[in-house]
């Protein structure tokens, strides 16, 4: 009965007892290779970086958090007292940071599988998944995919009521916008002056400052402004 109680507790027993200790080698081995393989994802991350909300200590943290995750994996090993005393230490610290773009939380996690596969030797691993992960970071920030891209703006300008530059308009909205769509006008200056409103959608964005030099050279036209709205940015 003893013996059958001692068999089925050893592997607990072993779990909870000292772990394979690493060769110095093997652990330098496993420092640098998280090290280069975190370069790589910290250098895509800047070169596909499209926000606004870029921050140096960003791309530090993504390395330095791997090789700080390959280093407690290496501790713990296959030791369960470590990595519930691990466990326990970390519970005392809160982080804080917001973090605004779900892609900054990818990249944070990506770095910390390759760190967590770098810390149990499993290189492999570790290589080809950063470098698939990389390909497609690159593919998706290079490619049209999941995009918008159709430069909506508001036109506003002034002209007179019995002006006959609004013969011109249709010329010249067909000439860079795909669509413009009056969404309002108002009467200005006791009513010698018209305020219009359009909706416009440029053919092609380098077209805003001919659409209002287009505008403004009309005879007795005044106050043009063109405020883009572009669906691709983020803020």
């Amino acid at each position: 009965m003893n013996q059958n109680l001692s068999q089925q507790t050893a592997p607990l027993f072993d779990a909870l007892g000292a772990s394979r200790t690493l060769e110095a080698m093997e652990i330098f081995n496993a420092l640098c290779i998280s090290f280069v393989l975190s370069m790589i994802i910290a250098n895509v991350y800047r070169w596909t970086h499209q926000g606004f909300s870029y921050q140096r200590s960003f791309i530090h943290t993504l390395v330095l958090v791997c090789i700080v995750i390959a280093i407690m994996i290496m501790a713990i090993g296959n030791n369960m007292a470590r990595g519930l005393g691990i466990l326990g230490a970390m519970a005392f610290v809160r982080f804080r940071t917001p973090i605004r773009d779900p892609r900054d939380i990818i990249f944070i996690f990506c770095s910390l599988a390759v760190g967590v596969s770098c810390g149990a030797q499993v290189f492999m691993v570790a290589i080809l998944g950063t470098l698939f992960f990389a390909a497609t970071a690159i593919f998706l920030a290079w490619s049209p995919f999941a995009s918008r891209r159709e430069f909506e703006g508001l036109l506003r300008f002034m002209l007179p009521a019995e002006s006959r530059a609004q013969a011109a308009l249709p010329a010249i909205f067909g000439q860079y916008c795909t669509t413009a769509e009056m969404i309002a006008t108002r009467e200005a200056i006791q009513g010698e002056v018209l305020e219009y409103a359009y909706q416009v959608r440029l053919i092609d964005p380098s077209y805003k400052v001919d659409l209002v030099d287009a505008i403004a050279k009309l005879p007795d036209a005044s106050e043009v402004s063109l405020v883009m709205q572009r669906t691709t940015v983020e803020i």
